[in-house]
């Protein structure tokens, strides 16, 4: 795929990065010319990306390694916040009280605890772009995923907060509310229920990687200057708003 980005002299941070869209997300990123840090709770293996072991749900992981990345880069300018996950979800009724956190924590608070860390270096040099992975599921509510959805759904709300509370600077926060996916998680899935999520999809489809990394890659750019606090869909035409 061609394109024009031109990611030459910035850093960019990768929750999530080790696997799947997070993956896509951080190699993209290199292919344009970006530094890139990847911060997950497992390491990396990706050529010309720097993979770093860090728990996004705990604040002082996330400081540590913050501290390693600032002590070479001149700048953080892109922040990708895609750690997520759905693991261990069940009806309301089923759920764990703790796994229920969990999930909140590490699809939730992990976004704005990275964030929260990052933004100090960003505001010192009026410039930045944060783009956060959210859900279909954030906007509709998926059965079973209540944890994940709610969850989603506050991704969305912090990005509205925070592209507001940022607005008269150079930094721009957007998310972007993908469908179904074609990951290795996905495919894991009971094929019943991919083929009902796909029946929901007017194209018939998942989404690949690829097209969510090149979406970030639009959000990410310099040209991004008058979006901010957007929610941007990517579902194959699915949802209604």
């Amino acid at each position: 795929m061609t394109t024009s980005f031109d990611f030459s002299n910035r850093t960019a941070i990768v929750t999530g990065g080790a696997k799947g869209i997070g993956r896509a997300i951080a190699l993209r990123l290199k292919d344009v010319g970006a530094t890139v840090h990847v911060l997950d709770i497992e390491a990396a293996d990706l050529d010309g990306v720097q993979s770093h072991v860090c728990d996004v749900t705990d604040a002082q992981s996330i400081a540590d390694t913050l501290q390693k990345i600032q002590s070479t880069a001149t700048s953080i300018d892109v922040l990708v916040n895609n750690a997520g996950s759905g693991a261990g979800s069940k009806s309301v009724l089923e759920s764990d009280p703790d796994q229920w956190r969990k999930l909140i924590d590490i699809n939730l608070v992990s976004v704005f605890e990275v964030s929260r860390q990052v933004l100090p270096s960003m505001i010192d040099q009026d410039y930045g772009r944060i783009v956060n992975i959210a859900s279909l599921a954030g906007k509709e509510g998926t059965p079973h995923l209540s944890a994940y959805s709610a969850a989603k759904a506050g991704v969305i709300a912090l990005t509205k907060s925070l592209g507001k509370e940022l607005a008269q600077t150079g930094i721009r926060v957007n998310c972007i509310a993908p469908g179904p996916i074609d990951t290795e998680l996905f495919q894991q899935l009971d094929t019943h229920v991919r083929e009902t999520m796909l029946a929901k999809s007017p194209m018939g489809r998942a989404g690949t990687v690829e097209e969510l990394a090149h979406i970030v890659l639009l959000l990410a750019s310099e040209e991004i200057t008058l979006n901010t606090g957007a929610v941007f869909d990517a579902s194959a035409g699915r949802a209604v708003y």
